[in-house]
């Protein structure tokens, strides 16, 4: 299994920057791919950004040139720098991971989700 844990979520003022980390732990093989998602209240999860071990990355069109992506692949974590920000970034951000992990005693390739951290934007 493996356990996502994020952090750095909070309230900022319109224009005003977060940083969010998430560190991977359990009994990991290999992560092939991690990223941030986020879901506002009323809407469907929607993805942010993401991020390969080979550290090519994808951005929603909403994010690009204001939020930056970047993971340390020794230590299983990613981290998503957020600089000018909108109250429409308001939401919960959730971690995920596309990893291989020995599951009831097999390796398998699996998507794992952190608890996800609010975000809240004010004007």
């Amino acid at each position: 299994q493996v356990q996502l844990v994020e952090s750095g979520g909070g309230l900022v003022q319109a224009g005003g920057s977060l940083r969010l980390s998430c560190a991977a732990s359990g009994s990991i093989a290999g992560i092939n791919a991690m990223g941030w998602y986020r879901q506002a209240p009323g809407k469907q999860r929607e993805l942010v950004a993401t991020i390969t071990s080979g550290d090519s990355t994808v951005y929603a069109d909403s994010v690009k040139g204001r939020f930056t992506i970047s993971r340390d692949n020794a230590k299983n974590t990613v981290h998503l720098q957020m600089n000018s920000l909108k109250p429409e970034d308001t939401a919960v951000y959730y971690c995920n991971a596309d990893a291989t992990a020995l599951v009831g005693g097999r390796w398998r390739r699996l998507d794992y989700w952190g608890q996800g951290t609010q975000v809240t934007v004010s004007s």
